[in-house]
């Protein structure tokens, strides 16, 4: 196992460094570059940028020369952040893993770009992402064991939060791409209701899903970055238990939890008798028994809306596509209008159903295996994002918490689900949760 490369950093500790005044920027510019310089010919997290450390002082300059007291700057003064290269940033080509011209996928900044240079963010550079955000993946090694998948698509995202390269990332998640490299990775990965981060500047994979999250070491990072980045953010958690006391933990029983490998199952099992030790109640409640149909409806909606939102770029590049990427459009372009309508309409009433269940039984957060096992040996693949599908089908916010290692030593997560719009619940109501899983894998 190479240890040495998993080296996580605390979000709220760098920002507990900037705000105690440490003014030196350069300084930190230049560990950051010596970081990446050191590491990333190996994990190959960051897209290679030529003149980076010149770009980052120049920035760092600005900022400081905007905010002359860091005690009264803004609160993620001088704090290096990484961005998934679909999300466009001022200054930066974006090739979104493809060999497109880049000059074809330009655009605006994006405005979780912005909030976060508002925030007084410096951003690092652009992580590696498998090819539009599909399944074709980057050359993003996991800093657990570089022979392993890191997941995807936000491949470099989770990796350089892990290796301790940033503190903080950004990431997509259509169906299972920030929750499931945060399980494989042994980082905490938050994904917000659908909406809840506006979209404006991110190259869509299946804007019916599309939704921006984050990386950080720990769920005190998620916590202090969230309120930066969502919309209409609440001081207050929404229900839950009293206190902070441990809340109510639904499983879902049935055909969902029945995708889980052998291996994550029995974790997820002792998982949940730490977590009743711990003081949480946990109850088995009757979800999606048509979990076979749900599956086809997802792949419905994000093969249509893949193959519109590349119809130009394909005609005209459809040669320099990967063929994973080449084949999923193809599918959606064989998909009838009238059946991605009716696939939508469905969701609704799968967003009723989850909640009426929920409300039913009593439960304050749904829990299970962030993904079907630890990460996958080879670079090939990004691993399977079934677990996450039927959240990210009905929009719900979802965290991963590390949650402790396999038998081989690599990390596993616990995927931990709230109600629709109440992501300042989830991430509160999460917190003594991963006190009981004993926090990050390191």
């Amino acid at each position: 196992m190479e240890k040495s490369l998993v080296r996580p950093r605390s979000l709220a500790d760098e920002v507990a460094r900037s705000r105690g005044g440490d003014a030196d920027l350069a300084g930190r510019v230049d560990r950051l570059c010596g970081r990446i310089e050191r590491l990333d010919p190996l994990l190959h997290t960051f897209v290679p940028e030529a003149g980076r450390p010149e770009r980052l002082h120049a920035e760092a300059r600005a900022l400081a020369a905007r905010h002359p007291d860091p005690a009264t700057a803004p609160p993620l003064y001088g704090v290096a952040v990484g961005i998934k290269d679909i999300v466009h940033v001022d200054g930066l080509p974006t090739h979104a893993g493809s060999a497109l011209p880049p000059g074809v996928l330009a655009g605006p900044q994006a405005a979780v770009v912005d909030r976060l240079r508002a925030a007084g963010a410096l951003v690092a550079g652009k992580t590696v992402t498998a090819e539009f955000a599909g399944s074709a993946p980057g050359p993003t090694r996991n800093p657990h064991h570089p022979g392993h998948t890191p997941g995807g698509s936000s491949s470099g995202s989770a990796a350089a939060v892990a290796a301790g390269l940033v503190p903080l990332a950004i990431g997509t998640q259509t169906i299972g791409s920030v929750v499931r490299p945060a399980a494989y990775c042994g980082v905490v990965g938050f994904r917000p209701t659908y909406g809840r981060i506006p979209l404006d500047g991110v190259i869509p994979n299946a804007p019916s899903f599309d939704t921006v999250g984050l990386f950080t070491a720990d769920l005190a990072g998620a916590a202090l970055a969230a309120p930066l980045l969502c919309d209409d953010w609440r001081g207050e958690r929404q229900g839950g238990p009293p206190g902070d006391g441990p809340p109510v933990l639904g499983v879902p029983a049935g055909p969902y939890l029945e995708q889980a490998g052998p291996a994550a199952l029995a974790a997820f099992r002792a998982q949940l008798d730490r977590l009743a030790a711990a003081g949480s109640t946990v109850r088995e409640i009757e979800l999606l028994p048509d979990f076979a149909w749900l599956v086809r409806q997802v792949r419905t909606i994000n093969r249509f809306e893949q193959a519109r939102g590349h119809a130009d770029w394909f005609a005209r590049f459809g040669g320099l596509y990967r063929p994973e990427t080449a084949a999923g459009i193809r599918h959606g372009q064989a998909v009838r209008p009238e059946d991605h309508e009716t696939a939508l309409g469905v969701r609704e009433h799968v967003r009723a159903r989850l909640a009426e269940a929920w409300a039913a039984a009593g439960v304050d957060l749904v829990v299970a295996p962030s993904a079907t096992g630890p990460a996958p040996s080879g670079l090939g693949s990004t691993g399977d994002a079934v677990m996450s599908l039927p959240w990210s089908y009905a929009g719900l916010p979802a965290v991963s918490l590390p949650a402790g290692v396999s038998a081989d030593g690599l990390p596993l997560g616990l995927q931990v689900v709230g109600a629709a719009g109440a992501d300042e619940s989830l991430l509160a109501l999460a917190a003594p949760l991963e006190r009981a899983l004993g926090g990050p894998a390191r």
